[in-house]
């Protein structure tokens, strides 16, 4: 299993769903669909959205922190 960077292509905000995107095989319309509608419930999604942003590395960081 390969850790999940964000792309640099594909990037709408920050990657954050191009990136769970690739993850879990679906397409990133569909992620960005699915947290819009999470929206609309109550919750911190935007907050989570910004940790994400910060805890997943740039996929050219993360590949050249990698060997």
């Amino acid at each position: 299993m390969s850790a999940i960077a964000r792309p640099t292509n594909g990037r709408m905000i920050g990657g954050v769903c191009a990136a769970l995107a690739q993850r879990f095989g679906t397409s990133a319309t569909t992620m960005r669909v699915i947290f819009v509608l999470s929206c609309l419930l109550p919750g911190p999604q935007f907050l989570l959205y910004i940790a994400l942003w910060i805890l997943f590395p740039s996929e050219d960081k993360a590949r050249t922190a990698a060997w």
